[in-house]
């Protein structure tokens, strides 16, 4: 089941949140109630790895017992602590990248193992950054262990969260696990989030995604330097609007139920740096790497090598929790060079050049997002080729509008309208637009965005999040 289904909509949430509502000021049986749903809403699209994810529940809160019952900084609690990642990061292996260190031993070998093709578990990523960032932060003592395997497991199951993050930290998720409140306001807030969330899907992702697809289906011989051109710009705004409104979606269903689950995008195609960019972007994994490999490594704080190297590490493992192909690498590594590139002294051209330093920072990342949709490192090259020499690329069977509907135009121009360009010059000449948020006019706004969108649904335009197989 995904968030942005019919069956969500029109049985599971009213349910659930009727349900939760009927348990009044009992935070415990709330609590008992929607642990049960996101079990109830994980085994519905992954039946099997159901038995993965309590197994891996069982892993984390019976390891953290232990490290609880242990000394700060013991030699005892490294060796637990260490034990505890290792087990989650030989679940996220062996289902992620089996196949991937395969592949690189039958190359490197010449041997001829056979690939097992093993079913990605949804959510899996973010549920084990989950536990690795409750296990890593209580051995440095910024909680006490959770006792309450109720909690636990909705810790790592809530299901507005479980299948496309952002990835919470029990540091923020866990008090509110045993004291939240749940008010019309809050409750309002939320319903508008998720309305706002389902539209960035439904309205934009999903129609200029369908463009995307076309150009991407044809043979590369057949596609010219504009098509690619405007492909590469097309899904530069579908990943935004698809990933943004499953994050605003997840937001907005965690303030139905009383929670604040953290913020995971902040207009990130209004950076000025690929270090900026960083900062907007899928805020919560960016932290996460921060705080759980870029710090322990030695951060900034061992000279300037090994920072860069430091970087280095960082970026080629945020490819591969993207996916496990070496067009994914890639894509990591070459943030990272540019990372790297900036820390040494790039960023202060930047600083001088104005304007274009968002010229910069967006072809680096649209140049990445074609790496990234493609999936396949030499192909990719071959359609960064094209954008390179548009004009050696011009003979194709279809003309561009044959690919690119009206339709999108439009949305398309709507999205780039719309990813801060307008809230930011709202908040600049007309601030007193500010006072309608909240009010009659948005709740009117929302209606026809949740009514579009469920039309839409209902014609059968329904598409999984982009993020759902990381």
């Amino acid at each position: 089941m995904n968030i942005n289904s019919m069956i969500f909509l029109t049985v599971f949430l009213p349910v659930i949140f009727a349900a939760d509502r009927l348990c009044a000021r009992k935070t415990a049986l709330k609590n008992i109630l929607l642990m049960l749903a996101s079990l109830a809403f994980y085994a519905w699209g992954e039946p099997v790895y159901i038995l993965l994810l309590l197994v891996s529940i069982a892993i984390n809160y019976g390891i953290g017992l232990i490290l609880g019952r242990m000394g700060q900084g013991s030699a005892g609690a490294r060796v637990t602590l260490a034990a505890g990642v290792a087990a989650n990061l030989l679940i996220l292996g062996y289902y992620k990248y089996f196949d991937f260190f395969l592949r690189i031993l039958n190359r490197l070998t010449g041997s001829e193992f056979e690939m097992r093709n093993i079913p990605l578990p949804i959510g899996i990523s973010f549920f084990t950054f989950g536990a690795i960032a409750y296990l890593a932060d209580l051995y440095r003592g910024h909680y006490r262990a959770e006792v309450n395997p109720v909690n636990m497991a909705l810790y790592l199951s809530f299901f507005p969260k479980m299948s496309v993050g952002p990835i919470a930290r029990y540091q923020d998720f866990g008090p509110q696990l045993r004291q939240r409140k749940e008010t019309v306001e809050k409750t309002a807030e939320g319903i508008r989030r998720f309305c706002y969330g389902l539209a960035k899907k439904m309205l934009i992702a999903n129609i200029v995604g369908a463009s995307v697809d076309k150009i991407y289906a044809q043979d590369i011989g057949n596609v010219t330097g504009a098509m690619v051109w405007c492909a590469a710009l097309l899904y530069t705004l579908q990943i935004y609007y698809d990933f943004s409104g499953f994050s605003d979606m997840a937001i907005g269903l965690g303030k139905m139920f009383g929670f604040d689950i953290c913020e995971n995008f902040n207009y990130p195609y209004l950076s000025g740096s690929v270090q900026e960019f960083w900062r907007r972007w899928h805020i919560s994994l960016s932290s996460w790497f921060r705080d759980y490999l870029y710090i322990p490594l030695g951060g900034n704080r061992k000279g300037r090598v090994r920072t860069y190297v430091n970087l280095g590490i960082v970026f080629l493992a945020t490819g591969l929790w993207h996916g496990a192909t070496t067009a994914f690498v890639a894509w990591g590594a070459m943030h990272g060079f540019f990372m790297i590139l900036e820390r040494v002294g790039f960023k202060k051209v930047l600083d001088r050049i104005g304007v274009l330093r968002y010229a910069y920072t967006g072809l680096v990342v649209v140049f990445g997002w074609v790496i990234f949709r493609v999936a396949n490192l030499r192909p990719a090259l071959q359609y960064l080729q094209r954008m390179l020499a548009p004009w050696r690329y011009t003979e194709s069977t279809y003309a561009l509008r044959e690919l690119v509907s009206n339709r999108c135009i439009v949305t398309a121009v709507a999205g780039v309208l719309a990813m801060g360009i307008v809230q930011a010059a709202i908040k600049r000449f007309c601030p007193a637009a500010q006072r309608l948020k909240g009010g009659i006019a948005e709740l009117v706004w929302c209606m026809l965005l949740l009514g579009a969108s469920i039309l839409l649904l209902v014609n059968g335009t329904y598409s999984p999040a982009i993020y759902l197989n990381f």
